[in-house]
């Protein structure tokens, strides 16, 4: 797996001060990608353990971040190694608050309990869903692109059966 962007400290990809990996390949290939160069699976760096665990130690070292984002591409493409990432930085590193971009839907990710993707998602607590729809593009969205992708609170999601919004803790 290879990883085509890190961002120690970003606002941009959820809430608060959040670390940020672009991790490499997508398949979705939505007209109107705001970085289709993410879609090559070989884009980037490889993703080695040296790699991971520098990131982790970066992460562990910034008290002022509020979790890590993970993006791409679609970092569901190689499910089973983020998984073993996440695995890695709650390891090291505590817990650490993860949101994940993707451009498959709750309801698809979550379809098959015993897939390498519903472990991902099982990892993590905010997925930003759907595939960026150029036509429904609205700048004004906090964390998505266009009105089709949904903010969904994974934990909770999980435990009702259905997909339940993310809510801010600045609006909550």
């Amino acid at each position: 797996m290879n990883i085509c962007g890190y961002s120690p400290e970003s606002i941009n990809e959820g809430e608060g001060l959040r670390a940020a990996i672009f991790i490499s390949g997508c398949k979705h290939y939505c007209p109107g990608c705001f970085s289709p160069k993410t879609w090559n699976f070989e884009y980037g760096e490889p993703f080695t353990l040296a790699r991971q665990r520098e990131i982790i130690r970066d992460i562990a070292g910034n008290p002022l971040l509020d979790g890590l984002t993970i993006l791409g591409g679609d970092p569901f493409f190689s499910a089973r190694e983020v998984s073993g990432f996440i695995d890695l930085l709650h390891l090291e590193a505590g817990p650490v608050p993860v949101w994940i971009y993707s451009g498959y839907t709750y309801e698809e990710l979550s379809a098959a309990s015993d897939s390498d993707e519903y472990a991902l998602l099982g990892r993590c607590d905010v997925l930003v869903d759907g595939r960026y729809v150029e036509a429904l593009r609205d700048p004004s969205l906090l964390y998505r692109g266009s009105s089709n992708q949904r903010l969904i609170d994974i934990k909770q999601s999980l435990e009702h059966g259905e997909a339940i919004l993310w809510q801010s803790v600045f609006t909550k």
